[in-house]
C-alpha cells in the first residue's frame, strides 16, 4: 500500500513509520524541519502542514491509497500556528485527497477535543474533526490520550524527569489521565489502514485506568527502581510562573511539556472510554503497570531520567555563562581585559580587542539560547573556548600559574560544552 505518512519525525509518526516500513508498505514520509532521517529508508520529504495550499498537496497525494495525518502543534509560536496547522491546512489537504480518490484518512486529534475547547489548542482540533467529517473520504479519527512508551517525547519525558526527583513538586488544579501506549496506538492504526475494516467513526484511545499525575510518576519511579519520592504541593501562583516561564522558552523556540496552554488542558485531564475502541478493533489497551512490566528498566533510564531536567538547567546556566562573560567583560571588568590585552602586546588595540571578544561571548550566549541556532552556539563555543586557550597561552602563559586557575578552568567548561552537544536531540 502507498501511504502519506504527515509529522513522521514526531513522537507517534516515528514509531508508525517504523512500522509501516516492518509491514512492506510504500510509505512517503513529511517532515516539517530539520534534516530528513535517515532511517527507516523510504521516501522523505519536507512539508509544513499549514503553509501547503491545495495544489501543494495534489502533488503529494497523488497515487496514494492512504494518508495518516500525526501532524500537531501545541501552542501558537513564531513558527507554528495551531489554526493553520489543525484547520485551516487541514482543509487543503482535505480538498487534494478527495480529488485523488484516496481510499483512506487516517486523523490524530486530541482526546475531549469534542467535548471541551479551552484553548486555541482543542478548539483548532474540533474544528478539523469537523472538516474531516464532512469531507467524502472515508475517515477514521483517533483522539489518543497522552501517549507513553519506551522513546519518549513531552509529557511522556516529563514524566520520567519528574521520577528522578526525590521531593516531588505536585501542580495544583490536575485531572486525571488515561495513559495510553504508544504500541497500541500503531496497532490501532496498522488496523485501520486493512480495507475491510470500518470507516467514518472517532474514537478515544484511553488508557483502561484513570490516574492521578501523582501516581503516573510513581509507577515510574518504582519501574527506576528508587524508593517512594516525598510530595510538596505548589501553591497556584508558584505553578503559574512555571507555566509562564514554559512559554517564555517556547518563544525561543524550544518545546518544554509545561505551558500556559497545558495547564488550561490539565485542569480537564486526559480521559475517555476506550470500550468503543476495544469493540471496533479488537485490541485491549494496557495498563501503564502492564507495559513496564515484562522489561525492567535499564542503566539508559534511569541516565535520561535523571538529566531530564538538569538538561534544562544546563543549557540555561550555560547561554548565560556567555552572557554574563560578554557583559561583564564590556562593563566591570573592562578595564582589567584591558590591562591583561596591554601586557600580552595588544597596545591601542587593548579595548577592541576585549570589546570584540565581549561581543563574541554574547553571540554564542544568544546562539545557545535561541533552539534553532543552539547547535551553532555549541559550537562556536568550542571554537572560541579552543581560541581562548591558544591565545592565552601564548600569549600570557602566566596564566596557567595563576591561583585561581583561569586557564586550567577552561577544560571543564570545554567537557560541559560536548556533554551539551550530546544531549542536546529532543526526539
Amino acid at each position: 500500500m502507498h501511504v502519506l505518512l504527515i509529522g513522521a519525525t514526531g513522537f507517534l509518526g516515528s514509531a508508525i513509520h517504523a512500522a509501516l516500513a516492518a509491514k512492506g508498505h510504500d510509505v512517503t514520509a513529511l517532515y516539517h524541519r530539520g534534516a530528513a532521517p535517515s532511517w527507516p529508508e523510504g521516501e522523505w520529504r519536507r512539508a509544513d502542514l499549514g503553509r501547503l495550499d491545495e495544489a501543494g498537496w495534489r502533488a503529494l497525494v497523488a497515487g496514494q491509497d492512504a494518508v495518516i495525518n500525526c501532524a500537531g502543534v501545541l501552542q501558537d509560536n513564531a513558527w507554528d500556528s495551531t489554526a493553520l496547522v489543525h484547520a485551516q491546512g487541514l482543509q487543503a489537504l482535505i480538498a487534494a485527497c478527495e480529488k485523488a480518490h484516496v481510499a483512506r484518512f487516517i486523523h490524530f486529534s486530541a482526546i475531549g477535543a469534542d467535548r471541551h475547547d479551552p484553548t486555541p489548542f482543542s478548539r483548532s482540533k474540533r474544528a478539523g474533526e469537523t472538516l474531516l467529517q464532512q469531507s467524502f473520504l472515508d475517515w477514521i479519527i483517533l483522539r489518543p490520550s497522552v501517549v507513553v512508551g519506551r522513546g519518549t517525547f513531552g509529557g511522556s519525558a516529563l514524566f520520567r524527569g519528574l521520577a528522578a526527583l526525590p521531593v516531588l513538586p505536585v501542580m495544583p488544579d490536575t485531572g486525571s489521565l488515561q495513559i495510553v501506549q504508544r504500541d497500541d496506538v500503531v496497532r490501532t492504526v496498522l488496523y485501520f489502514l486493512r480495507q475491510d475494516t470500518p470507516a467514518r467513526l472517532a474514537l478515544d484511545l484511553a488508557g483502561p485506568e484513570r490516574l492521578s499525575l501523582v501516581e503516573v510518576v510513581a509507577l515510574y519511579r518504582r519501574w527506576l527502581g528508587w524508593p517512594p519520592a516525598r510530595h510538596v504541593r505548589l501553591p497556584s501562583w508558584l505553578a503559574r510562573c512555571c507555566y509562564g516561564l514554559g512559554d517564555l522558552v517556547r518563544r525561543l523556540g524550544w518545546r518544554p511539556p509545561l505551558s500556559s496552554t497545558a495547564r488550561r488542558e490539565m485542569v480537564y485531564g486526559a480521559v475517555g472510554d476506550p470500550a468503543p475502541w476495544t469493540e471496533a478493533t479488537g485490541i485491549t489497551p494496557a495498563s501503564l503497570e502492564q507495559a513496564l512490566a515484562p522489561e525492567p528498566a535499564s542503566v539508559q533510564e534511569r541516565w535520561f531520567s535523571r538529566l531530564y531536567l538538569l538538561k534544562a538547567a544546563g543549557f540555561t546556566v550555560f547561554s548565560l555563562f556567555w552572557l554574563a562573560t560578554g557583559i561583564i567583560s564590556m562593563t566591570l571588568g573592562y578595564s582589567i581585559g584591558v590591562g591583561l590585552m596591554r601586557e600580552a602586546g595588544a597596545g591601542s588595540l587593548a579595548g577592541p580587542c576585549v570589546i570584540a571578544g565581549a561581543l563574541a561571548d554574547l553571540a554564542v550566549g544568544l546562539a545557545i539560547a535561541f533552539r534553532p541556532t543552539t547547535r551553532r552556539g555549541l559550537y562556536g563555543a568550542i571554537a572560541l573556548t579552543l581560541f581562548y586557550i591558544v591565545a592565552g597561552t601564548l600569549l600570557l602563559p602566566r596564566l596557567w600559574l595563576e591561583p585561581l586557575g583561569p586557564l586550567m578552568k577552561i577544560w571543564p567548561i570545554l567537557v560541559f560544552n560536548l556533554m551539551l552537544l550530546a544531549i542536546l536531540e529532543e526526539r
